[in-house]
């Protein structure tokens, strides 16, 4: 049926999402521990600037090899939404990590991991849906 055609199209998106998300969760994971404990950077300025440095690892694999449908046939349009829906998924990002290290007393590290959860699937429903998936008959 076309709803499980669907719904297995979405399956196969989130699981390359998935793997395209550990690359550039690897990339913010790393930057954000080097930022923070090598070279001192407050630890929410170090957040930031690594989520947005995954965020474009996750925008260039996004379009190269995950998804392969796209609603938008103007790139930069496209590129745009990408960029509000992470900046969208960088304000939970930040406050979840705030939350984490301020009020629960967890290392950066640490509260990095449930965030990094949180974000992932924010950020993939909120792609596939208004991004990515197949332009409505």
């Amino acid at each position: 049926s076309a709803l499980t055609s669907r719904i297995a199209l979405m399956g196969a998106d989130l699981v390359r999402y998935g793997f395209a998300s550990a690359l550039a969760l690897a990339v913010d994971y790393g930057v954000l521990l080097l930022l923070s404990k090598i070279f001192a950077v407050p630890y929410l300025l170090a957040a930031g600037i690594s989520f947005l440095l995954g965020m474009a690892v996750a925008y260039a694999l996004s379009i190269g090899v995950v998804f392969k449908d796209r609603r938008s046939v103007r790139p930069s349009l496209e590129a745009a939404s990408f960029v509000a829906i992470g900046v969208a998924g960088l304000a939970i990002n930040q406050f979840l990590i705030w939350m984490l290290v301020s009020r629960f007393g967890l290392d950066v590290g640490i509260a990095k991991a449930p965030t990094a959860g949180v974000v992932f699937m924010f950020n993939f429903l909120a792609r596939r849906t208004l991004l990515f998936a197949p332009r409505p008959a």
